[in-house]
């Protein structure tokens, strides 16, 4: 559970980065784990994570796989009482590692350096392991952990986000108007293009969760409420029935 919190907070961070709502679905999460173990407790907990932050779904890529570039900071305060003299040759070693080499360095813990004849254990707590962002992607790290999101929001993806809106508007307005959780309700909406193309993919799933037994889109609505939906003008009308 602490590994599914943890995953989930920082893919919520990362959507905070881009400012990209939770109601806002999107398609991918990528992972590359360190090892066999990692894996293994991230499948068993994926539905968990997927649900908590609203991404459909939740892939493994290999480290080496050229789709995450890593890079080493390397940490001088912990790496001068360690190396000495040698601390300089020992950044630029570290910097200078491969892709596999880092790979190899995250899954063992520690990396055995080679500096004028002497051997120099580095541990991943000496440096710090950073992913660089690729296009479409924001990317995120926590020691061992990485993470990957896809941020691309696709026309398909943007509607069910402003479904999603809508339900939750439609849902306080049900609040604030004192509805038993149980009410049946009629609702008018100002009819424009963008509310039909969201109406005609998902109109089942708005009035399923807001138990709504009459859906109308009209030109005008009298005595509706404004509803700001992503900078469109609309006003919204609910009443119970019966």
């Amino acid at each position: 559970m602490q590994l599914a919190q943890q995953i989930s907070s920082m893919v919520l961070a990362l959507r905070r980065k881009v400012s990209i709502k939770v109601r806002q679905p999107l398609t991918a999460i990528m992972i590359p784990a360190v090892d066999a173990e990692q894996k293994e407790q991230i499948e068993a907990i994926s539905s968990l994570i997927l649900s908590e932050v609203n991404v459909k779904s939740l892939n493994f890529v290999d480290n080496t796989a050229g789709i995450l570039i890593k890079r080493i900071k390397p940490d001088f305060k912990k790496l001068g009482p360690k190396c000495g003299k040698q601390m300089k040759q020992v950044a630029a070693l570290l910097t200078d590692l491969s892709q596999e080499a880092i790979a190899e360095f995250e899954a063992q813990g520690q990396y055995v350096l080679h500096v004028d004849g002497a051997e120099i254990v580095v541990e991943t707590s000496d440096a710090e392991i950073l992913s660089e962002d690729i296009p479409g992607w924001l990317v995120a790290n926590e020691g061992r952990l990485t993470v990957a999101l896809d941020i691309t929001i696709t026309e398909e993806l943007k509607q069910e986000g402003l479904a999603r809106e809508l339900v939750n508007r439609i849902q306080n307005i049900r609040k604030s108007s004192g509805f038993e959780i149980t009410d049946k309700i009629s609702i008018q909406l100002t009819d424009n293009e963008d509310v039909k193309s969201i109406m005609s993919d998902w109109s089942a799933y708005i009035m399923t969760q807001t138990l709504a037994g009459k859906f109308e889109l009209t030109d005008t609505v009298p005595n509706g409420t404004a509803l700001d939906l992503e900078e469109m003008d609309l006003f919204i009308n609910i009443q119970k029935i019966g």
